[in-house]
């Protein structure tokens, strides 16, 4: 694959054909479980998944599963427009002072899931949980400019800052909480309780969430199926509605194919990288990134495995975006990261030796092995070692791990540069997973913070992208598109940028209809 031609792949597509030839669909008889029903009679609503979301508290969601159905279920002050500007949502805010931010709960907003009115109270509450430093947030490191949360009424609440922060609304996108079951000690994670458009109704094991759309009773049943090919094939059989994303791009071809069944796709933000451990011997040189980086060929990925579905990145944030960088695209170069290698000290007489983990996904685990394919022309021996998908994250998170391949997930505002990569946003108080640590990065991270002119902001946190692509404090490798194939039954689910579920507010039923058999 020296000259970029992708060679790996055919072979996957043969045993999916093989699949649905063979008694694959048959074999799903046996999956096949019960509908719920909602108070009208239909039934649910099924939502496929890849996997379950790992956690319904707000205070403690990060993954991207997790992120997305928290957002179905609590309100947040605060939104993200698409070009990743605030924009209000549950308040409108005045900023009073340089340092001090007063919200105001707009009228008409909906109460909790209990029926309690969401209050000023409420929403000091959540944020004081936030940033106790006793709870653990991964969010309270995005928050650090914050000294003091007040109710100043039942409508209005003071954000008071260490420092003028002209982002500050950006980061106020936390699910509210109501504060009468935070003192109580109440489980979000078990029995989530927020004023979102949906209520929580059960939880069967860790596969199966069964949500109600407050406004009419709508039952939504979100399905752990960890396999691409039986997600696909009960979609096919009308046992579930409608799957988002996480699948392969052959098998997304083939639902659009089939009748009764819609396929659309969208670029989207979803930032796909692979994570390096820089506390580890070899890849604390600066050479050895660089090389790894140098080994791959995104762009053949993209048009082969992805199929067009993805495009080349170098950030995190798009070039377009307000704060975006248009840093330049590294092409493959094998020959010049065996130089690079040879410089550190790697060679045929002594190979430089990986762990690659990802997870048990079978698209997941092809792409490993394109990657390992390329590294190793390159002269980077790589183990891919695959695990079902809450051990592999919670080993990302615990830092165990010597590199990774994950996709940040909506991505809409600069404090990612914080969360990710200041040195004071090492685990548990952010994402910096890598222990990546630069007096630089943290010097323009927080010069930006207190700029109050956008033009001066966006440069610096464009300086902060551009030292963090020259020293490869992590390996960009391109932006996802979102897919979404919906069945028969429904109608008017509109995919988002970031890929998140808010469409299921307003998706519609159509009684009767169902996908071929």
């Amino acid at each position: 694959m020296g000259d970029g031609r992708l060679s790996v792949g055919a072979g996957a597509r043969r045993a999916w054909r093989r699949a649905l030839r063979c008694g694959v669909a048959a074999s799903l008889l046996g999956l096949v479980a019960a509908c719920g029903r909602g108070p009208d009679g239909l039934p649910a609503v099924r939502v496929g998944l890849a996997q379950a979301p790992a956690n319904l508290d707000p205070r403690y969601a990060t993954d991207a599963v997790s992120a997305r159905v928290v957002r179905l279920l609590y309100g947040a002050l605060v939104g993200i427009d698409e070009h990743g500007r605030p924009v209000p949502a549950l308040a409108d805010w005045v900023r009073e002072t340089p340092d001090r931010y007063v919200f105001t709960l707009r009228e008409g907003i909906a109460p909790f899931a209990d029926g309690t009115p969401l209050t000023a109270a409420d929403v000091a509450a959540t944020y004081a949980a936030v940033l106790d430093p006793a709870g653990g947030s991964p969010h309270r490191g995005a928050l650090a400019a914050i000294a003091r949360v007040e109710a100043l009424d039942a409508r209005r609440v003071a954000f008071d800052l260490h420092r003028p922060d002209a982002l500050l609304p950006s980061f106020l996108t936390v699910g509210i909480l109501p504060a009468a079951a935070l003192a109580a000690g109440h489980d979000f994670a078990a029995r989530p309780l927020g004023s979102g458009p949906f209520r929580f109704a059960a939880r069967e094991g860790e596969g199966r969430l069964r949500l109600e759309r407050r406004r009419d009773g709508l039952a939504i049943e979100l399905l752990e199926v960890r396999d691409p090919t039986v997600r696909a094939l009960k979609l096919r059989r009308g046992e579930i509605d409608l799957v988002q994303n996480d699948l392969p791009p052959e098998i997304a071809a083939w639902l659009g194919a089939q009748p009764g069944l819609r396929l659309e796709s969208a670029p989207g933000t979803t930032f796909a990288y692979l994570g390096l451990h820089l506390e580890h011997a070899a890849l604390a040189d600066p050479r050895v990134r660089e090389a790894i980086v140098l080994a791959i060929d995104r762009r053949a990925v993209t048009e082969k495995l992805y199929a067009g579905l993805a495009e080349p990145a170098e950030s995190m944030l798009p070039p377009q975006h307000w704060a975006g960088a248009d840093l330049p695209e590294r092409q493959r170069d094998p020959e010049r990261a065996r130089a690079l290698l040879a410089q550190a000290g790697y060679g045929p007489g002594r190979p430089l030796r990986l762990d690659y983990k990802t997870s048990a996904d079978p698209f997941r685990l092809r792409l490993a092995a394109v990657l390992q394919h390329q590294l190793r022309e390159a002269g980077v021996e790589v183990a891919v070692r695959s695990y079902d998908w809450g051990t592999f994250y919670g080993d990302v998170k615990a830092g165990q791990f010597e590199i990774y391949s994950l996709a940040w997930v909506g991505v809409h505002t600069p404090d990612i540069f914080r969360y990710a990569f200041h040195s004071a946003a090492l685990p548990p108080d952010g994402a910096n997973r890598g222990r990546y640590r630069s007096a630089e990065v943290d010097r323009l991270v927080e010069a930006a913070e207190r700029a109050q002119a956008p033009d001066e902001q966006a440069a610096l946190f464009r300086a902060v992208q551009g030292r963090l692509h020259t020293d490869v404090a992590y390996v960009p490798l391109w932006r996802e598109h979102n897919v979404a194939v919906t069945g028969a039954r429904i109608a008017g689910y509109r995919l988002a940028r970031d890929g998140n579920y808010d469409a299921l507010a307003d998706v519609l039923q159509r009684p009767g209809a169902a996908a071929t058999p």
